[in-house]
C-alpha cells in the first residue's frame, strides 16, 4: 500500500505544509517537528509522488555517474566521456565510486535520488544482492554491465565476441595451452568474456587450459600468474579479462623463476599503458571507453527527456591490437 503525503502529515500530527518543507529542505521547521515527521516517512515507507519527482527532475540540470571502481582505468576514461557530453548540454556531473561495495551502491542510489538528480548513469557492483527499482529512482542507463532484474537502458561492449578474437590469436600463433584469468564469479563480463574464451577452443579443447577467477586486482593477478605456473607447467599462454589483472600477471610472469614473458604468450583486455612497450609488446582488445560514455551520455539525456521511450541496448564492438606476445609478429 502506498501512503500520501497526507498520511505522513496524520502520523505525524502536522499540516501538510510542514511536511512538505521538511522534505523540501526549505523554510523554518523546528527540531521536534522535524523528527516527527522524519519519523513518519520512515515508518510509512513514504516515498513523494513519481510524477512530482519527474518534473522536478526535469529542471534539474546535475546528472549521477557511480561507477564501480575509480581506480581502473577504463572507468576514469568512461567518467571524462559522460563530463564531456554533459557539460556540453548544460549539464553538471556528480561523479561516486562505489569501490564494488554492494552497500556503498545503495547509499549514493538514495543519495542521488534525495539530491533529485535529473538521471544516474550506473555500472552496477558485482556485490550488490539487492534488486534496484528503477521505477523508484530517477532515469537510469547502465555502464558496461547489466542487471538481469531490470529492464534498463544500457551501453555495454560485445565482452563474449572481443574475448573470443582475444583468444584466438593466440590459437593462431601456435600456442599450445592456454589458460585464463578472469574476474570475480558475479561478474557480468566475465561470465561473458569466458563464455568468449570458451568458444574459441572449439573442436580443439585439448588446446584449453584452466580458467581461473578472482575479484579484477592487481594483487589477484599476481597470485593466478604464480598459481597456473606452478600447477601446470605445460601452460605456455594466458588471457586476461581486465588491464587491472593483466598488470598482476605480467608482473608474477616477470618474477617468476620457471618462465619468462618471452617464453609465454599474453593477451589481456584493456590496453594498459605498459603493455606496448614490455617486449614482447602484448596484444589487446581496447575497450571504446570513450565511446561508451559518451553513447551512456547520450542515451540518459534522451531518457530524461522522455521517459516513456522505448529501452534502448547499444552494444559496441572492441578493438584487436595484435603485437608480438600473440606470436604472429
Amino acid at each position: 500500500m502506498s501512503h500520501s503525503i497526507k498520511d505522513v502529515a496524520k502520523r505525524a500530527g502536522c499540516s501538510i505544509a510542514t511536511v512538505s518543507r521538511v522534505l523540501s529542505g526549505k523554510g523554518y521547521i523546528s527540531d521536534d517537528a522535524r523528527k516527527k515527521v522524519e519519523e513518519a516517512v520512515e515508518e510509512l515507507g513514504y516515498r513523494p509522488n513519481r510524477v512530482a519527482r519527474s518534473l522536478r527532475a526535469r529542471k534539474s540540470r546535475v546528472i549521477g555517474l557511480i561507477v564501480s571502481d575509480i581506480s581502473n582505468p577504463f572507468f576514469s576514461e568512461i567518467s571524462r566521456a559522460v563530463e564531456r557530453v554533459a557539460m556540453a548540454k548544460g549539464f553538471s556531473v556528480l561523479i561516486c565510486n562505489s569501490d564494488e561495495d554492494g552497500e556503498k551502491e545503495g547509499r549514493y542510489l538514495k543519495l542521488m535520488d534525495e539530491e533529485q538528480v535529473a538521471g544516474i548513469l550506473l555500472s552496477p557492483t558485482r556485490a550488490n544482492k539487492k534488486p534496484i527499482d528503477p521505477a523508484k529512482l530517477p532515469p537510469m542507463v547502465l555502464i558496461d554491465r547489466k542487471l538481469n532484474e531490470a529492464s534498463l537502458d544500457a551501453v555495454l561492449i560485445d565482452n563474449e565476441g572481443a574475448a573470443r578474437r582475444l583468444t584466438e590469436t593466440l590459437l593462431a600463433g601456435g600456442f599450445q595451452k592456454i589458460a585464463g584469468i578472469f574476474g570475480g564469479a558475479k561478474s557480468f563480463t566475465a561470465a561473458l568474456r569466458i563464455k568468449g574464451f570458451k568458444a574459441a577452443f572449439e573442436g580443439q579443447e585439448e588446446r584449453m587450459g584452466a580458467i581461473h577467477q578472482a575479484p579484477a586486482f592487481e594483487a589477484e593477478g599476481v597470485r593466478l600468474m604464480q598459481q597456473i605456473l606452478a600447477e601446470d607447467p605445460s601452460v605456455d599462454a594466458v588471457v586476461c579479462s581486465s588491464a587491472l589483472l593483466a598488470t598482476g600477471a605480467y608482473k608474477g610472469l616477470r618474477e617468476s623463476s620457471t618462465k619468462k614473458p618471452a617464453e609465454m604468450g599474453f593477451a589481456c583486455f584493456d590496453d594498459p599503458s605498459w603493455a606496448s612497450f614490455v617486449e614482447p609488446a602484448v596484444t589487446v582488445v581496447r575497450q571504446p571507453a570513450s565511446a561508451i560514455g559518451e553513447a551512456a551520455a547520450d542515451l540518459l539525456l534522451k531518457r530524461i527527456e522522455d521517459r516513456s521511450r522505448p529501452v534502448s541496448e547499444v552494444v559496441l564492438q572492441g578493438e584487436l591490437v595484435e603485437r608480438e606476445s600473440s606470436g604472429r609478429h
